[in-house]
């Protein structure tokens, strides 16, 4: 299949993968244009046919970031709202067409991946900054040290921290020092994810 593509659709096929890699969701047709300095859509919509039948993507209609990187790299997961990286929030009620498209040098494909976007500055030694994206492998216990998404049960509220169970309650601790940790009984704590891969978005 390679012998059929041109310098100009590896370019934008490398293009697309990198801005999926970066923020998520594919480019539109106007972002891939800019990008690569094209003069129409209607030049870029060729090159994507021409992607398309070499089987490297595929397009939905009706969709303004229509393009669709084939299954064999990429991965969808959905996105289940936001999740509060200071204060804790209660999470989104998720949006069951809400998706991200991962490539698997950013995580490997795997049962009980999520994604959720954070809100807050509280990870930000951890390099979690406000508007990131984290990608979570559900389970319902943590390790001391992992940064995990809790549910805490007498708030009715989520929140991004490090997991520690020390002397018979738990610390949920930031990664900034301006921040206090938040102290709680082990009951009252449910782990709902561990964190194993961030998206940094662009400022």
């Amino acid at each position: 299949m390679k012998e059929r593509l041109s310098d100009q659709q590896w370019r934008m096929l490398e293009f697309i993968e990198e801005f999926v890699q970066a923020r998520g969701y594919p480019p539109t047709y106007e972002e891939i244009r800019e990008a690569l300095g094209m003069s129409t859509k209607s030049l870029v919509k060729h090159h994507l046919s021409v992607l398309e039948g070499a089987g490297y993507l595929s397009r939905m209609p009706h969709s303004p970031r229509s393009i669709r990187l084939s299954h064999s790299r990429t991965f969808r997961v959905p996105k289940l709202g936001i999740i509060a990286a200071g204060l804790p929030i209660s999470v989104a009620d998720p949006d069951p067409d809400d998706y991200l498209e991962l490539t698997r040098d950013i995580v490997d494909e795997q049962e009980g991946l999520y994604a959720l976007q954070v809100k807050g500055n509280s990870m930000i030694d951890a390099l979690v900054n406000d508007g990131d994206i984290v990608i979570l492998k559900h389970q319902d216990q943590a390790h001391n040290g992992e940064m995990v998404a809790v549910w805490l049960r007498d708030r009715d509220e989520t929140t991004l921290k490090r997991f520690y169970r020390e002397n018979g309650h738990v610390r949920l601790q930031p990664a900034n020092p301006t921040m206090p940790p938040l102290i709680v009984h082990p009951s009252a704590v449910q782990v709902q994810g561990r964190v194993v891969a961030v998206i940094r978005q662009a400022a």
